[in-house]
């Protein structure tokens, strides 16, 4: 039976972010914390949403998140993965990720920036 994808999907805001370091494999990598906020709607309810998340740029996607503006809104696309092999906390691997723009012609709904 084949596993189902980590697949994990987030728009958020770049909250901190740390300076790009390298593996001892040379392997470049940035650190940092995302803060989502949202108001789904579940059961019929509005809930507010609001937390913040441990992530990080690994290989060729950290140079550009390295640049990527902090305070900043993004659609970020990547994987769940434990922090140490033998921790229980995860952090979310960032595989991709575009800038958000506010759009007051669709009702102040986020859309993707070209």
């Amino acid at each position: 039976m084949q596993q189902p994808n980590n697949v994990f999907q987030l728009v958020a805001e770049v909250a901190e972010r740390e300076v790009i370091r390298y593996t001892p494999a040379g392997i470049p990598i940035v650190s940092a914390i995302l803060q989502h906020r949202s108001e789904p709607i579940e059961a019929g309810i509005k809930r507010l949403i609001e937390f913040e998340i441990a992530a990080l740029a690994v290989g060729e996607i950290s140079g550009r998140f390295s640049k990527a503006q902090l305070g900043g809104t993004f659609w970020f696309t990547g994987f769940m993965a434990r922090k140490s092999r033998n921790g229980r906390s995860l952090v979310f691997h960032i595989t991709d990720f575009a800038a958000i723009e506010a759009n007051a012609s669709s009702g102040n709904k986020a859309e993707i920036a070209d």
